[in-house]
Parts: structure tokens; C-alpha cells; sequence
């Protein structure tokens, strides 16, 4: 009795990542946020634009390039390295004659 493969339905809505105008929507709100912050505090209309739409430019360059990136960015923070080169086990390999 051959063993069939076990199917499951994913869709695809469930796998893709959440963006807004093709860049991921924490990055979207933060080049918003950036963008009005600069409007506030230099009275420039334009200045606020032009920070607004670098940003988001930015942010949907990394959609672009790498999807994941944006996940390793904003998770980069909350963990700590574990390599440590001082506490580096050496592995021995030998030769077993045949």
C-alpha cells in the first residue's frame, strides 16, 4: 500500500506580505509620520512632500528587492547575537582508514 501525499490549501492572500502602494504599511506610516514631522517643524509644504515620497521610495525599493527585509529590520532589535567567537567549539574531524 503506497503512501499518498497529504494536500493542504493554503491561499495565497495569507502568505502575502501587508503593504500599502507596494511598501510594507509599517514603513508607509513611518515615511507619513517623517514626512508630516518635517512639514511641522520647517513649514514646508514641499520639504514635507519630498521627505515623504524619499521614504516611501525607500521603503518600496526594500518591498522590491527583498520582502523579508523589512521583517529582519524591525525584528533586529528585539533579539541579541548569539555567535560569540570567543566561546567557539572547535569540531575534530579524522579519518577513518576504509
Amino acid at each position: 500500500m503506497a503512501h499518498e501525499p497529504i494536500v493542504h490549501r493554503v491561499y495565497t492572500s495569507i502568505n502575502r506580505p501587508l503593504t500599502i502602494w507596494g511598501a510594507d504599511r509599517r514603513f508607509f506610516f513611518l515615511a507619513l509620520i517623517i514626512g508630516a514631522a518635517a512639514f511641522n517643524f520647517f513649514g514646508s509644504l514641499l520639504l514635507g512632500i519630498v521627505m515623504f515620497l524619499a521614504l516611501y521610495g525607500l521603503a518600496r525599493w526594500t518591498m522590491v528587492v527583498d520582502p523579508q527585509l523589512p521583517r529582519v529590520l524591525l525584528n533586529a532589535g528585539r533579539y541579541h547575537r548569539q555567535y560569540d567567537p570567543l566561546k567557539l567549539a572547535y569540531v575534530v574531524f579524522r579519518r577513518v582508514p576504509q
